[in-house]
């Protein structure tokens, strides 16, 4: 089982750059770079928040589970 992230997919349908999201969140852009390649084992529920308010979007949109 696995959660997939869908950052990268969001980011292209919203034609928004990952410096762009950076700095709408607030959050580093190492750190997103992790998220969208799904290099991070864990994110916050306020950062996540953040992101979807961003982007417009739910959390099912970025998050994905795969069997």
């Amino acid at each position: 089982m696995a959660i997939i992230i869908r950052l990268d997919r969001v980011l292209a349908d919203r034609k928004m750059p990952l410096n762009e999201l950076s700095e709408k969140v607030g959050v580093s852009l190492a750190n997103l770079s992790n998220l969208k390649t799904g290099k991070v084992r864990a994110i916050r529920f306020s950062t996540l928040e953040k992101i979807c308010e961003v982007l417009d979007c739910q959390p099912g949109d970025i998050l994905e589970y795969e069997k």
